[in-house]
C-alpha cells in the first residue's frame, strides 16, 4: 500500500479531520471563533489564568502557534494576556467578560457538532474507534 492509494487509513483520517474542521469552522463561524481556537477557549473555560506554556502543553501544540491563537483571541476581545507575578517571562492568559458569555454558545454548538458526529454509533463502537486511534497515535510518537 503506498502513502496515496484508495485504502491508506491516514489519508483516509485525514479526509475526516478536514471534513469535521470544515464543519466546525462553518458552524463557529457566527461566534468569531475557529474550532483550533476553541480548544484554548475550552481549557480556559475550566482553568481560567494558564500560562502560554501550560496551553501549548496541554494541547500539545507548539508554542508559535499558539501565541498567533491567542493574538486572534485578544484582538477579539475574547482573552487579555498578563506578565505572571511569579516570573516575568510567562504570561497568564485570562478570560474577558466578553470571552466568558462566548461560552454560552460556543459549548452548545460544540455539543450539537459532536452528536452529529457519533449519530448512529454504539457507545461501545465510539469506545473502540477512541482505544485505536489512541494506538495509531501512539505508534507515530513511537517512531
Amino acid at each position: 500500500m503506498t502513502l496515496f492509494s484508495g485504502n491508506n487509513i491516514g489519508i483516509f483520517i485525514h479526509q475526516i479531520d478536514l471534513a469535521l474542521c470544515n464543519y466546525a469552522k462553518n458552524e463557529l463561524a457566527p461566534f468569531k471563533v475557529a474550532p483550533e481556537q476553541c480548544l484554548i477557549m475550552e481549557l480556559l473555560w475550566k482553568e481560567d489564568g494558564l500560562t502560554q506554556k501550560e496551553i501549548s502543553q496541554k494541547l500539545d501544540k507548539d508554542k508559535a502557534i499558539i501565541t498567533r491563537m491567542l493574538d486572534s483571541l485578544e484582538q477579539k476581545r475574547f482573552i487579555r494576556r498578563i506578565i505572571s507575578q511569579g516570573d516575568r517571562r510567562l504570561q497568564n492568559v485570562y478570560l474577558t467578560a466578553e470571552g466568558k458569555k462566548l461560552m454560552d454558545n460556543v459549548v452548545p454548538t460544540s455539543e450539537e457538532i459532536n452528536r452529529l458526529i457519533c449519530q448512529g454509533i454504539s457507545p461501545e463502537e465510539l469506545q473502540e474507534v477512541t482505544r485505536i486511534l489512541s494506538k495509531m497515535r501512539q505508534n507515530i510518537q513511537q517512531t
